[in-house]
């Protein structure tokens, strides 16, 4: 399927990148990520409000996550054949309508519906608001710049939800929040309207329906099998049939891109060894830090029961630290070598990550903190423009659609296994030390029965927060805290062990610098 470009689209070799291009698709990206983070902040409110269960907390979260990371390659494709401008319209468009029906939702099954749609219309915004900008480049530096300040609205949006969330729901309510993130939508969607200028890349680009149908169902069959799985078993029939058609839908998108004549991921891609190492990085490094913040996101709301404008704060630390330090990053992207620069980036998230673990949860102070989220928060500034430049300015230009679709796509199913993952493996390690500590007890036997009645309907933070709200129950609720605490403590451990591992691997494979380069036939060309 081929496309005419109008005169007006500005394709991937353009003249330069317009003043209104970059203030639209920079927008667009902190849209994006407010919609994205924004849920984080009011997890324990969604607790108290709308009573979740078991999972239903994690999916609130993974609702808005997984359009996003099934839907990046394709919206990616859409923009280089049809222009990227319809693309950040529609999706700042999509994702107001997506927060509308958050903020006036009544139960947590329309919260989820919310969610999904506004995570389709920021599953638009991510990689087409990074094409945008890079087609619009001119020079290895420019390009270099860009991506620093992509990478830095971003982590802009990142902590300015936490905030928006702290504030409306300190002096109004939780659904304010979305209210207010339709207005930031709506705004995005006008200028981008008003101001962008198109680009496109549609040669030997075509849709490619069966790359799509089965990386969409295997990346759905798998996430829902990582965050079902605590609840449901995971030797459950519905939880081992899901690992099952995941790892039968991945391996059939795998065939379908080596056959397809214009293929929705070029495999090749990975033959360039920065691309691939920076792909896998995204995926790990981006669990760990996500695994993060929403660690500390459950730690401070539904399980401390602390306001949300603390764990606003906490975001500011995670995610501020990016902006202050642009002008830095943007060096460092120009002058140090990609492996050193992802291997510094990711070790002092695992350091942050590691101390975070040492703290007991008995310990509300928000100054106890500050350090390690302040480590994570430099880590995660260098790193994510570490990966997005590795992994855009190895590949030629016309190429940059695919590979900031590409990049967007393992990064953000990284964020989308953070929670699942986190919520998985803490929950379940909380109900398993609250059970075991309950039958020690010397609690009375009415009493036991009914902590291991709500652990069985609600799961720990349940039983957290009934025994906080209910003087019968109060003497679980050092039990719940504790098991809790140890929770989420092997959480931050876990992914503190993740971005070690991916600093490892950049360190030992990302030997030289990445350049961009551009062969005759138009393939990627190799790096080191």
């Amino acid at each position: 399927m081929s496309t005419t470009t109008e005169p007006s689209v500005r394709t991937a070799t353009g003249p330069g990148l317009s003043t209104g291009t970059l203030v639209a698709g920079l927008l667009a990206v902190c849209l994006a990520q407010i919609g994205l983070a924004i849920p984080a902040t009011l997890n324990g409110l969604f607790q108290s409000d709308l009573h979740p269960v078991g999972s239903q907390l994690t999916w609130i979260s993974d609702a808005f996550l997984l359009p996003v990371a099934v839907l990046e390659l394709t919206f990616g494709l859409f923009g280089d054949l049809f222009g990227r401008k319809r693309l950040l319209v529609g999706g700042a468009g999509l994702l107001a309508v997506g927060e509308v029906v958050s903020a006036t939702a009544s139960g947590v099954h329309q919260l989820w519906a919310g969610q999904a749609l506004a995570g389709l219309g920021a599953a638009a915004l991510f990689p087409t608001s990074l094409a945008i900008l890079a087609a619009g480049t001119t020079s290895p530096a420019q390009r270099a710049r860009v991506i620093a300040m992509w990478a830095a609205l971003l982590s802009t949006g990142g902590f300015l939800a936490p905030l928006l969330g702290g504030v409306t729901a300190t002096y109004g309510s939780w659904r304010w929040s979305f209210v207010v993130v339709t207005a930031v939508a709506a705004a995005s969607a006008a200028i981008s309207a008003r101001f962008a200028v198109d680009s496109s890349a549609p040669e030997g680009r075509s849709l490619d329906i069966a790359g799509q149908l089965t990386i969409g169902l295997g990346l759905f069959s798998l996430l829902y099998a990582i965050i079902q799985g605590p609840t449901d078993g995971w030797a459950s029939p519905s939880i081992v049939i899901a690992f099952v058609l995941a790892a039968v839908f991945l391996a059939a998108f795998v065939l379908a891109e080596k056959r397809a004549k214009s293929p929705l991921l070029r495999l090749d891609l990975f033959r360039n060894r920065a691309f691939a190492v920076a792909s896998a990085v995204a995926v790990v490094g981006m669990f760990a830090f996500l695994g993060t913040a929403y660690s500390v996101s459950i730690r401070l709301g539904p399980v401390q029961d602390q306001a949300p404008m603390r764990t606003g704060l906490a975001f500011v630390l995670l995610n501020g630290i990016t902006l202050v330090m642009l002008p830095l990053t943007e060096r460092l992207l120009r002058t140090v070598a990609p492996g050193l620069l992802l291997s510094v980036g990711l070790l002092l998230i695992a350091a942050g990550d590691y101390w975070a673990a040492t703290l007991p949860i008995t310990d509300s102070a928000f100054t106890s903190l500050i350090l390690p989220l302040g480590l994570v928060g430099v880590g995660f500034a260098i790193t994510v423009s570490s990966i997005t430049a590795t992994a855009v300015n190895t590949v030629p230009v016309h190429l940059a659609g695919m590979a900031s679709a590409t990049t967007n796509l393992l990064r953000d199913f990284g964020f989308t296994l953070g929670p699942a993952v986190i919520g998985a493996v803490a929950l379940s390690r909380a109900a398993s030390g609250f059970s075991g500590s309950l039958h020690d007890s010397a609690l009375p036997g009415a009493l036991k029965g009914a902590g291991a009645a709500v652990l069985e309907e609600g799961g720990p933070l349940a039983v957290n927060g009934a025994s906080a709200a209910s003087p019968k129950l109060a003497d679980l609720h050092p039990l719940a805290l504790e098991a809790l605490g140890h929770g989420y403590a092997i959480g931050f451990v876990v992914c503190g062990s993740a971005a070690l591992f991916s600093a490892l691997l950049a360190l030992v494979t990302l030997r030289g610098r990445a350049a961009s380069r551009d062969d005759s036939s138009g393939n990627p060309t190799p790096v080191g």
